[in-house]
Parts: C-alpha cells; structure tokens; sequence
C-alpha cells in the first residue's frame, strides 16, 4: 500500500519499495540503490548472500513496471563503488527500459561518468524541475525544495513492552525531503524527528505515518 504526500501543491507517491513517482512529471526518483555493494563485501570475505543482488534489480524491475515512468532519476550511491559483475546486469536492465534515465551523482559514484553515459544515461551534479532542487546529500536552498537521498533515514518504533523496531523511513522536514535507500544492503541511520515533521516508516509492504503531524 502506497501513501501521497504533497510538497508546493503536487503529490509524490509513497512506494513501499523506497521509490518516490512524481506524478506531474511521470518520473520516478530512486535513492541509494548501491549496486555491486553484494558482490564488492562477498569479494572481500563477507558471507553476504548473492540473492541480495538480485533483490535489488527485482526491486527496480517492479517498481518501473508500476509507474511506467517517462524518467527514472536516481538520487546519487547508484552503485556502491567500482565496476564488477553486477554492471552487467545493470547494462542488460538500462537496455529493457524505455524510460530516460537520470543519474545525480552521490559519493560512492565513482564509476566514470562517460561509461554511465555511453549507455545513455544523462549524469548532473544536481537535477533544477520546477520548484525543486534534486541532489544527493541532502542541500539546503532558500529558493527551492530539496529532495535528497544519502542519509537512508530509519526510524526506531517503541512497543508497550519496551520492544522497539527500527524500519527504513521517508523524511519530510522543513524545505526538504529524504528518500530512504532502494538498496536492500544498506543499513539504516535513526533520525530525530521534530515535533513538526513528518514520517512514513515502511512496515511489511506498506507505507505508514508514524508521526504526530500527517
């Protein structure tokens, strides 16, 4: 189950998979996916599954699926470092989209630009559309709402029983908002939402306020 939320008078859906479709513009925005961070630990020693993997593209093959979008824009951490062998899946899936696709560079993007752009990707610093500013690290501007990614917000939820839980969360806050990480293998970072904020926690495929200001 979905959620809307409504920034400058347009509504942005709430995908439970951490993706974000702009409705006016037919465009999907998409934060931290980090492909290749599976095989990169795996590389390295760490029994991590491969299966995660393929969760990731599965996730995005879905998602596009839902919307059909005109654009698919990344939010920046589009693969975790340098190039192994999930570019060629990523290569295969770049080749079954028709969508324009949009890479706004992130930290961990250290993969040429060029070869992003030999497959027909369009790589910006940042990404200016009507009232919003696009950026990885979250930015702050006067002139324009900021929609970021890179924090992967969490957001621990406390029982009766002092049994607490801690899930993946979109984060609206005063002139921004904070997409959570596409990526299955990413971790999460616990915010410390204000009074006048607002959260939505994904929980079991749904997407929830949990906060006091809806």
């Amino acid at each position: 189950m979905t959620a809307s939320i409504y920034i400058h008078e347009q509504e942005f859906i709430l995908h439970p998979s951490g993706a974000v479709y702009w409705e006016r513009q037919n465009m999907l925005l998409i934060a931290d996916v980090h492909f290749g961070k599976v095989t990169h630990f795996r590389k390295h020693g760490a029994a991590v599954p491969l299966k995660s993997s393929e969760e990731n593209f599965q996730k995005l093959r879905d998602v596009v699926a839902i919307y059909s979008p005109k654009t698919v824009c990344f939010l920046g951490d589009l693969f975790h470092s340098r190039k192994n062998s999930e570019w060629k899946q990523f290569e295969k899936w770049v080749q079954e989209t028709e969508a324009k696709i949009i890479l706004v560079s992130g930290n961990h993007d250290i993969i040429p630009s060029y070869l992003y752009q030999d497959l027909g990707l369009e790589v910006r610093d940042e990404l200016r559309l009507d009232d919003f500013l696009f950026t990885h690290h979250p930015t702050a501007n006067e002139a324009l709402f900021n929609i970021a990614g890179h924090v992967h917000p969490g957001i621990r939820l406390l029982g009766v029983g002092r049994q607490s839980i801690k899930l993946a969360c979109f984060y609206k806050r005063k002139g921004q908002f904070i997409l959570p990480a596409f990526g299955t293998f990413t971790g999460k970072h616990i915010i410390r939402p204000q009074p006048e904020d607002i959260v939505y926690a994904i929980v079991e495929g749904q997407v929830v306020c949990v906060s006091a200001n809806p």
